[in-house]
């Protein structure tokens, strides 16, 4: 009986689902984080009549013909890159992006990561680091007599030193942005890394037309709407216990048939 393969296809969808969501509302306070959304696929057919055969030698042809579905499947489990909203924490190294694009990250073994997590500290060398301690590019040194740190909207940052009114430039942060920005790959940690599905990535100053402006003294929560990933959770919910049914119904049928005297 195709129907309990269906049904049991559809709970692994559900049951997909309910872990997106899951996933989307344990991190409504991580800051940077992009709720994401599953997407699914029906499976193939199996044609108990093909549409278009031939019905008779009179080349009479079958107009709609007779397919069987054979349930559905996960086709990707997709981020929603919308703008989370600014908070205000006067860390003058909390740093927001407001609008698009990601700060890059080195990672120990020497590769580049991409996140929208601004919260960064400085390293005992006084390099701005994230939270983790890695160097966000391009590795700016913050020094020691430094009495106050400015990074204005271009991401260009500066310091105050004892004794002296006018600011001195240290260096500029860029950002990164991406052709197709839901193919990054995530690793955990807030952190993301390019593949082949993202394109490569193109950087510039903040600001730059098509790039976002960084904000200082705010971090970007997250983009988890709460009320709209319940309402999306009551949904999964009542799609797996129909699904459950549909089984509990085939089962009868089958005991329906194996008690026929």
């Amino acid at each position: 009986m195709r129907a309990l393969d269906i049904a049991g296809t559809g709970m692994q969808a559900q049951q997909t689902n309910v872990e997106v969501i899951s996933n989307n509302m344990a991190n409504m306070t991580t800051t940077g984080y992009k709720r994401r959304r599953a997407e699914f696929q029906d499976l193939i057919y199996q044609n108990l009549r093909r549409v278009g055969s031939n019905s008779s030698d009179q080349g009479t042809v079958v107009p709609s013909g007779a397919q069987v579905g054979l349930g559905v499947k996960t086709a990707a489990i997709y981020p929603i890159n919308e703008q989370g909203n600014l908070q205000q924490t006067s860390n003058p190294l909390d740093l927001a992006i407001q609008g698009n694009g990601y700060f890059q990250i080195t990672t120990p073994d020497g590769g580049t990561a991409y996140t929208r997590d601004g919260t960064f500290a400085l390293s005992p060398d006084g390099t701005i680091v994230t939270a983790d301690g890695y160097t966000v590019q391009p590795g700016l040194q913050i020094p020691t007599a430094a009495t106050g740190v400015t990074i204005n909207t271009s991401g260009q940052v500066q310091v105050t030193l004892a004794n002296q009114t006018a600011p001195q430039t240290i260096g500029q942060l860029q950002l990164a942005t991406f052709p197709n920005a839901a193919g990054l790959d995530a690793q955990g940690g807030n952190l993301l890394v390019q593949t082949a599905a993202s394109g490569a990535p193109v950087s510039a100053n903040p600001g730059t037309a098509g790039y976002g402006s960084v904000e200082q003294g705010f971090i970007e929560t997250s983009n988890v709407n709460v009320v709209t990933e319940i309402t999306n959770l009551i949904t999964a919910q009542r799609a797996y216990e129909m699904n459950s049914k549909v089984i509990t119904s085939s089962d009868e049928m089958m005991s329906t048939l194996t008690n026929l005297r």
